[in-house]
């Protein structure tokens, strides 16, 4: 970013984005000036005032300020996300209840939170998740600020806090309940960290394009087999199980299954927002994305006007596709939302009648 650009930003205050692509001051009413004379969106009196486009993001539907010390730290615009602006839904399916969780809040005014739990044996783990992740996570932070760090910490104390909880209850039902997580850190709507266990995922929609975020944790994984020991079996749909009761080799919860290697320690994946390129985040659970591709939810998600109505189309969509599992997603709208718009066709009446057998 050039100077001059930084030097307007500064002097605008707070910078929003109109629904017409324009830049527009919130901090004063009146940014014309007498024919020939500057503006503060026309630095260099070229006539061609700065655009959203100008600063390399793109955006006809939302309006968002620019976060100035972000802009400044990294050297570029970079625009807030907004929490208000967040999609999400979890919905039932064919299951008797929903034991999928989701959590979105702010931990402070550069640090965002967004989280899905796919329980399993019951919804008594998830909620735990969905309750308590949050404060493991502040506990790490006061230890320290590398994400990643903070993230396998409160992974692994969560873990820890639940076995000790569920041994309150002599009840060794509660032993053999479990979930995924995947959760994902925004700092400064520029830093990103993901941290995942089980088959719950998280992706970047980028020019359109589908960038996986995590890795399944499934025993179809030769490395993680090899990590895990126990026995694989895998069941009438070609899913493998580990010791034939468990589908994923990494879990919160799954007491019962610790010693043969089913872990609560995440992989994580840190990387750079590009405001530019990058659409959205969605996190799925895999009520969706076992019958979504992940480019095919990019697509459907890039075709819907915001956010919540996206939420809504992917989980009806997995349910046409004959999931019968619960389906939970949140999507985080970032710089280029409506930029990169799919209009391939996603929907498949021959595909629907061959989907609905594999949740037999």
């Amino acid at each position: 970013m050039s100077p001059a650009v930084l030097m307007n930003l500064l002097r605008c205050g707070r910078v929003s984005v109109s629904r017409h692509g324009a830049l527009s001051a919130r901090s004063s009413p009146d940014t014309s000036t007498p024919s020939g004379g500057s503006t503060r969106f026309d630095p260099d009196n070229s006539g061609r005032p700065l655009t959203w486009d100008s600063f390399g993001i793109w955006d006809d539907r939302i309006e968002e300020p620019i976060l100035l010390p972000s802009s400044i730290k990294y050297g570029r615009p970079i625009p807030q996300v907004s929490l208000s602006r967040v999609g999400s839904t979890s919905v039932v399916g064919l299951r008797k209840q929903n034991e999928d969780r989701l959590r979105i809040a702010r931990f402070h005014d550069s640090l965002l939170y967004f989280a899905v739990f796919d329980g399993h044996g019951g919804s008594y783990v998830a909620d735990y998740c969905q309750t308590y992740m949050e404060k493991f996570i502040r506990n790490a932070l006061e230890e320290d600020d590398d994400l990643e760090k903070v993230l396998k910490k409160a992974f692994l104390d969560v873990d820890k806090a639940l076995h000790t909880h569920l041994c309150l209850f002599n009840d060794a039902s509660f032993l053999t309940a479990g979930t995924t997580a995947t959760v994902a850190m925004l700092r400064d709507s520029h830093e990103l960290v993901v941290g995942s266990v089980g088959d719950s995922r998280a992706v970047l929609c980028r020019k359109g394009r589908a960038k996986k975020l995590t890795k399944d944790h499934t025993p179809d994984r030769k490395d993680e087999r090899q990590r895990s020991g126990g026995f694989v079996t895998w069941n009438s749909v070609g899913q493998a199980n580990v010791n034939g009761r468990l589908a994923m080799t990494r879990s919160i919860g799954d007491f019962h299954l610790k010693s043969i290697g089913v872990i609560a320690e995440p992989e994580t994946e840190r990387l750079n927002i590009h405001h530019t390129s990058d659409s959205f985040l969605a996190l799925t659970t895999d009520g969706i994305n076992f019958l979504l591709s992940d480019q095919e939810i990019c697509d459907i998600i890039s075709q819907c006007h915001d956010p919540t109505e996206a939420a809504d189309v992917i989980a009806q969509q997995a349910l046409q596709y004959g999931s019968e599992d619960n389906a939970t997603i949140v999507i985080v709208p970032l710089g280029a939302w409506g930029k990169h718009k799919s209009s391939t066709a996603i929907y498949s009446m021959s595909r629907n009648f061959a989907s609905s057998g594999r949740w037999a």
